[in-house]
């Protein structure tokens, strides 16, 4: 199979991963439901069961915005990643786990929203379409979300790694060799701090620029006031 160097800039997205063989064919991103901070053993076990039996990236996703266009430009930049393991219990908050399931089935509508997802901010404003269809095609997920036994993870990234295909609960899996088009390079550019916050249609842009106006109108006021 054919293997490629990753961009020069892989992975630029920082976050809570270790990065393993950059030919590996897939990554692992384990649901996070709990503080930075507090992370148990059992998920830090998990990550480290990709890691060590051989991921090109293995590590934890919180959030179905920023944490998912963390990791579709991380992989998008590197070709030779075709699977996504997920695993980990599911977020409460984000309900991070059926947001990506919904991410690569259903993909976004024209507000860049994951179609099919009850996930409450499921928008990816600050990443090209281009990077979204690139992860969506180039990927395959593998199902694991609610699976707590490292074995199972290192039995799922051996069997990506095969020659030929082998079954993997449910999955045909094996090392397919890169995406045939050149790596793609970016980093997230924060253009929306709060995406799930902006107007959704006409009447609300409307309100929102009436708003923007009063309140340029009382600072003018006030800072007449002063002087």
């Amino acid at each position: 199979m054919i293997k490629v160097k990753p961009h020069p800039d892989y992975p630029p997205e920082e976050g809570r991963y270790i990065r393993g063989n950059d030919a590996s064919p897939v990554a692992v991103a384990i649901i996070l439901n709990c503080e930075a901070d507090k992370i148990p053993i059992e998920l830090v076990n998990l990550v480290r069961a990709g890691a060590e039996s051989g991921a090109a990236l293995s590590g934890t996703v919180q959030t179905e915005n920023i944490g998912f266009e963390k990791i579709i430009c991380n992989i998008v930049s590197n070709p030779n990643i075709r699977y996504l393991i997920l695993c980990g219990p599911e977020s409460e908050g984000h309900l991070t786990g059926g947001a990506l399931k919904a991410l690569m089935q259903n993909g976004i509508d024209d507000k860049k929203r994951i179609i099919g997802t009850k996930a409450p901010h499921p928008f990816l404003y600050n990443i090209p379409i281009e990077f979204i269809d690139r992860f969506r095609k180039q990927l395959t997920l593998i199902d694991l979300q609610f699976e707590g036994d490292p074995e199972i993870i290192k039995k799922a990234v051996w069997s990506c790694y095969q020659e030929n295909s082998v079954k993997f609960r449910g999955y045909s899996l094996y090392d397919i060799g890169a995406y045939p088009e050149e790596p793609l390079s970016g980093k997230i550019t924060w253009r929306v701090t709060m995406p799930w916050a902006q107007p959704e249609d006409d009447k609300e842009k409307e309100a929102m620029k009436r708003a923007k106006e009063l309140l340029r109108k009382l600072t003018e006021k006030y800072k007449h006031k002063d002087h």
